[in-house]
């Protein structure tokens, strides 16, 4: 029974630690990954002020390489909606779309993927 319970203790502390780690990483936890971006996509629409991009398949690209896809899909749609643009890649590039890059969660943390 005692060791049940240590056993129990010990999961739930690796656990714990695992969240923590990942709430500690530049991404979020959302563990994309940076590749080359053959994506040949001319026009990105960064900021297209003039119409609404389609943010769905902005997204499916943007989420495409990531283990959380439908996490990131879910923030990248909301922050495509607020932004109009989605930045060019799978990661990184948010230089291009700085209401994307600045966005953040109430904890302070990147929300866009």
């Amino acid at each position: 029974m005692a060791k049940t319970k240590t056993t129990l203790l010990f999961a739930i502390l690796c656990f714990a630690l695992i969240l923590e780690i990942m709430d500690q990483m530049p991404s979020g936890g959302h563990f994309l990954v940076k590749a080359e971006d053959d994506h040949d996509d001319h026009d990105h629409d960064h900021q297209n002020h003039g119409e609404k991009i389609d943010c769905k398949s902005k997204c499916e690209y943007r989420c495409s390489k990531t283990k959380r896809h439908k996490m990131c899909m879910r923030a990248c749609n909301t922050c495509c909606e607020r932004c109009n643009c989605v930045p060019p890649g799978t990661s990184g590039n948010e230089d291009v779309c700085p209401c994307y890059a600045n966005m953040t969660t109430h904890g302070g943390k990147h929300k866009c993927p």
